[in-house]
Formats: C-alpha cells, sequence, structure tokens
C-alpha cells in the first residue's frame, strides 16, 4: 500500500486541476503512480511530467532503446510499478520477450542488436561505476549520435526520479498487475 493516500479528483484545488487536466488529456491518459505523487506538488508535476512526456514520446532514441533504458532503470531500483507500466510498452516497441526476462532476471541479456547491447552497456556503467568511460562514450555517440546520447542520459534521469519516487513512497504496481521483481536487493 502507498504511503499516500490517492487524491480524490473532485478535491483538486485550481492549481492541481489545471496539472490534472493536462496529464489527464495527454498521451498518457490518467494521472496515476508517480505522477500521483507529485500532483500533491503540482508545480512539481508540471515540470516532471512535461519531462517525461519529452523522455517518453519526442526523444531521438527510437521507443525498442528508451524501453530498455526504462526497464534497466525500473530493475536497478526494484522499482515494480515502474517494471509492471513499461513491461508491455517494450513488448510492443520490439524488445524481445529474452531480454526481457534476463533483465527481471540479472543475467546478460541475448542482444542481437548492437544498439540494444550499447544501451545495455551505457545505463550498466552509469550506474555502476557513476560515469561513462572515453570508449564507452565514443562508441554511444557513433552508435545512437550525440542527440540520442544527450536523450538517454536524459531518460536515465527522468526514470530514476519515477523510480525514487516509487520507491520512497511505496507506489504500488498498477491494478491486476503480479510482482514480478524481488522486493529488495540481498
Amino acid at each position: 500500500m502507498s504511503r499516500l493516500p490517492p487524491i480524490d479528483p473532485q478535491l483538486l484545488d485550481a492549481e492541481q486541476r489545471v496539472v490534472y487536466d493536462a496529464i489527464a488529456s495527454g498521451p498518457r491518459k490518467g494521472v496515476r503512480g508517480p505522477l500521483a505523487v507529485w500532483l500533491r506538488r503540482p508545480k512539481l508535476a508540471d515540470r516532471a511530467q512535461a519531462l517525461g512526456r519529452y523522455c517518453r514520446y519526442d526523444s531521438s532514441l527510437p521507443p525498442r532503446l528508451s524501453e530498455l533504458a526504462i526497464l534497466m532503470l525500473g530493475k536497478y531500483w526494484l522499482a515494480e510499478y515502474e517494471w509492471a507500466a513499461h513491461k508491455p510498452f517494450a513488448l510492443e516497441a520490439g524488445l524481445a520477450p529474452a531480454i526481457i526476462d534476463a533483465i527481471r532476471d540479472g543475467a546478460a541479456p541475448p542482444f542481437a542488436a548492437a544498439d540494444e547491447a550499447l544501451v545495455y552497456a551505457f545505463i550498466g556503467q552509469l550506474h555502476q561505476q557513476h560515469r561513462i568511460d572515453d570508449a564507452l562514450y565514443a562508441e554511444a555517440v557513433a552508435l545512437l549520435g550525440q542527440d540520442g546520447v544527450v536523450d538517454l542520459v536524459g531518460i536515465a534521469g527522468y526514470y530514476t526520479l519515477i523510480s525514487m519516487t516509487i520507491k520512497v513512497f511505496e507506489v504500488p504496481p498498477p491494478a491486476g498487475v503480479a510482482p514480478e521483481l524481488p522486493s529488495h536487493t540481498a
């Protein structure tokens, strides 16, 4: 159960209502999960949802790669809501089920595409070493372009914020979705 009860949309103040309506009428088609948490601070919700809309819908990266990065961040943070919300999008975007399962299980994914292996290495190194070495950076720019690398870092930052929100406020997975990730690291 979440640490914060859901906000009744009928009880929103004017500032919250504007943000709520903007989110609900956009491509997300609803205010749930971490966005519902942020709605308690409407300026945060407004700015964060705008960044999220860019990262999710307007990035220079194809959805297959952005969803791969998002799943990796969900797994890294053990953010079940994020994993459950994005696994269907990753499948729809063409990410192989075996890759998704390997990430979930902490195994080496069977990548056939060089760009997927690169995103996996980039996000992995960023979280393990808190930096990107020169060789991987050069490979990322060569394969994704400078704009793609900037967008990949933006996606990593935004979905880290999402995952932190999920973990701190104990946002449960969407209704009817069985948890797949461990609840904590060993």
